[in-house]
């Protein structure tokens, strides 16, 4: 099987990932990775992006200590996507969620809040 890396199509220096929790295929979050993010993520075994708001590359959980330690990575049909299936260690969101997707369109909180954003980040 061929490497697909070096074929992967990126906009603007960015590629997309959905990044899922292996066991149960929950949508965790969203994020953009650039190659060298990508590179990372592959050669350490942990999930890393490009923050395009603080425009720089991050370990996911550097600072909360929320890591996703890498299962599987998957390409889409286009190579213009990337799903992550990661083990997920505490919250995927800085809000404290499970999931970046606790809220539905209309505002309801559908997920539980695991932990204070404020005890997150206080480390």
């Amino acid at each position: 099987m061929p490497d697909l890396f070096p074929s992967l199509k990126y906009h603007d220096g960015l590629i997309p990932v959905i990044v899922q929790d292996a066991k149960t295929l929950q949508v965790l979050m969203f994020a953009f990775a650039n190659e060298e993010a990508v590179s990372l993520t592959r050669s350490t075994g942990y999930a890393h992006y490009f923050s395009r708001s603080r425009n720089k590359l991050w370990k996911k959980g550097e600072e909360s200590g929320h890591l996703q330690k890498i299962v599987r990575i998957c390409v889409d049909c286009d190579e213009d996507c990337l799903l992550y299936l990661v083990e997920q260690t505490g919250c995927a969101c800085h809000e404290g969620y499970a999931s970046c997707f606790f809220r539905t369109m209309e505002g309801e909180v559908i997920l539980p809040r695991l932990k204070d954003p404020a005890d997150i980040y206080s480390r």
